[in-house]
């Protein structure tokens, strides 16, 4: 057997079959979707086996991302765990075929309860479809193995079906990344979305005036090792940044530098970022204008003081911190 060959036809079909359940929804999941935005109690996922873990995924996604969840086991649930569970709870119950029968033991008492049922099965006209206030259709032709038993296709559609409540749950929210570090405070992630641009730029920032001669304003990009500096007006108002490239391109366009000054060669439309922002968006600016260092102000107004010089060389290790 040509391993590579199979796995391709592996991808492949449950590509396929993935367009195909994506070509199926309709108006049942944007209802599903208002009905979990509105609720005020929690989202409960249940399922057994595969699909039940496909279900744990599926309520740890929701719960980091702004939708209070819990995943409940079926064959636990039997046994008492159905004490986690409060009326007007919705519930995600998941099973490819639909008629599992540790999930149909459970419908009637979540029904007295108070809950809301979703099925999320490949089987419209199964018990657990029939017993359902919503029904989001996961049926796929055929599993990827040859024997068409071993859970492969069907459980990548209840995990992608389960990706699209979270990402439309998170937008209908507007969840942005302030909100995702509530949930993440540790490892690279929540070092990236905690860290601002504060916490990483130079404090000593080099300043020289418009008519700082050359040789002085060398003097002073050498003495803080920023590879730039600030320039200032005479009400010591910021108009301009000189950096390394200015420099250069000052040196191949004048003869005779004792003339020289600060305002001759500056740049005067440079680019600023506030000391709250995100280290990441300040990442993306720089990429953007292609420039490897930002002036920090104190606010956003025209003249704010510059507090701070923000350069890639500051959060060279941060980077590293994402990978």
């Amino acid at each position: 057997m040509n391993t590579v060959q199979r796995a391709k036809e592996v991808f492949q079909q449950e590509v396929t079959q993935l367009q195909k359940v994506g070509e199926r929804l309709d108006e049942t999941f944007s209802q599903v979707v208002e009905l979990i935005y509105a609720q005020n109690q929690k989202v409960v996922i249940t399922g057994i086996g595969k699909t039940g873990i496909i279900g744990k995924k599926i309520a740890a996604s929701l719960a980091s991302t702004g939708t209070q969840a819990i995943f409940l086991n079926a064959a636990e649930a039997i046994h008492g765990d159905l004490g986690m569970v409060c009326r007007g709870d919705v519930v995600i119950a998941i099973s490819n075929s639909g008629s599992s029968a540790e999930i149909l033991a459970i419908l009637e008492p979540l029904k007295r309860i108070g809950c809301t049922l979703i099925a999320m099965t490949g089987n419209t006209t199964s018990p657990l479809a029939q017993q359902a206030d919503f029904v989001l259709n996961t049926g796929v032709d055929s599993e990827a193995c040859r024997i068409g038993l071993a859970p492969t296709t069907s459980t990548t559609a209840a995990l992608v079906m389960g990706d699209a409540l979270v990402v439309c749950l998170m937008e209908k929210r507007n969840f942005q990344a302030e909100n995702f570090v509530l949930y993440h405070p540790g490892g690279a992630l929540g070092r990236r979305l905690l860290t601002r641009v504060k916490d990483r730029m130079e404090k000593n920032v080099p300043f020289v005036t418009e008519t700082t001669p050359f040789k002085e304003i060398m003097m002073e990009m050498t003495a803080k090792r920023l590879g730039i500096t600030m320039v200032l007006d005479e009400r010591q108002i910021p108009v301009g940044i000189i950096t390394d490239g200015d420099i250069r391109r000052a040196i191949q366009h004048f003869d005779d530098f004792r003339t020289v000054c600060a305002k001759d060669f500056m740049t005067r439309n440079f680019k600023r970022i506030l000391p709250e922002t995100l280290v990441s968006d300040a990442l993306e600016l720089m990429d953007w204008n292609k420039i490897t260092t930002l002036a920090v102000t104190r606010d956003d107004t025209p003249d704010a003081p510059i507090v701070g010089i923000l350069s890639i060389h500051h959060i060279f290790d941060f980077r590293n911190d994402q990978l």
